[in-house]
């Protein structure tokens, strides 16, 4: 089965710039994609373990006699087709309930308060949640349209820096683009790091791939950050055996995602690879 990404459609200027980025997404990894038109403030998803009930702000419900025009005219553009879904199952009154078996979705950093939060490294509870119980990646565009021409994995030695790294391989194998790692060096020394990789079996891949693996071992992960290109994808995992409100707040993610315009592709702890 052909890979997929589903997408969320916002009939707003803000929204046409995140389809645009999943367009341009889905034409680089080479993924179908999946629109889906609200025309509810809620829907489920049901996933393994949880039900994620995703509630909308009421700019995802504006002017629905043109948003599926608009949106086929933004997908038109990107020379791409596009399946739009008509949910058919309704377990709850008015709670429409979506599929799951996509590879990606892509949603803004918060899909349940305005967009004037989202520049400043807000990430809403509800993609929160959906990060947290979905098997796939969550893209989360930057809030204006931008190409990417390199992949950039944060690397913490974790489990879940070992998926992301998978991924971001992954990505830059598919697209033909350089990747490069960041490390911000603490109290492991940089060797610990490369055992991490060696022990995943990535160590060859890392080798061959990487452009080049920057370690900061001095310097706060603030200033580091200026390092990261401004034209590249950054890839990075959460902590399964932690919340996730304690890995975005009050962490270094979430200074991350607050001081970075990139577009950001989150791997969750339920992540289930298919590459």
């Amino acid at each position: 089965m052909q890979r997929r990404l589903l997408h969320i459609f916002r009939n707003t200027p803000f929204g046409r710039e995140t389809l645009l980025q999943s367009v341009y997404f889905c034409k680089k990894v080479k993924l179908e994609l999946a629109i889906y038109i609200p025309e509810f403030a809620k829907f489920l998803m049901y996933f393994e373990n949880d039900v994620v009930q995703v509630d909308l702000d009421r700019s995802y419900l504006t002017s629905p006699d043109t948003a599926l025009m608009n949106a086929s005219t933004i997908v038109g553009q990107g020379d791409l087709e596009a399946e739009f879904l008509e949910p058919k199952d309704f377990p709850a009154s008015s709670l429409p309930a979506l599929p799951i078996n996509f590879d990606y979705m892509s949603c803004p950093r918060s899909i349940s308060d305005r967009s004037s939060r989202i520049g400043f490294g807000h990430i809403g509870p509800k993609v929160r949640r959906l990060v947290n119980a979905a098997r796939f990646p969550v893209l989360m565009p930057s809030s204006a349209y931008k190409e990417w021409h390199s992949v950039a994995v944060f690397f913490g030695g974790a489990a879940d820096a070992i998926t992301a790294l998978r991924l971001g391989l992954h990505i830059s194998t598919t697209c033909n683009m350089p990747l490069d790692i960041f490390t911000q060096v603490e109290n492991d020394s940089r060797d610990t790091y490369g055992e991490a990789i060696k022990d995943s079996g990535l160590d060859g891949e890392v080798k061959n791939s990487v452009r080049e693996w920057h370690r900061f071992e001095m310097g706060k992960l603030d200033d580091n950050l200026y390092a990261v290109p401004h034209d590249a994808l950054v890839v990075f995992g959460t902590y399964g055996h932690h919340p996730l409100k304690q890995i975005f707040f009050g962490s270094k993610l979430e200074r991350i995602c607050a001081a970075l315009p990139n577009n950001f592709l989150v791997v969750g702890p339920k992540h289930l690879a298919r590459t």
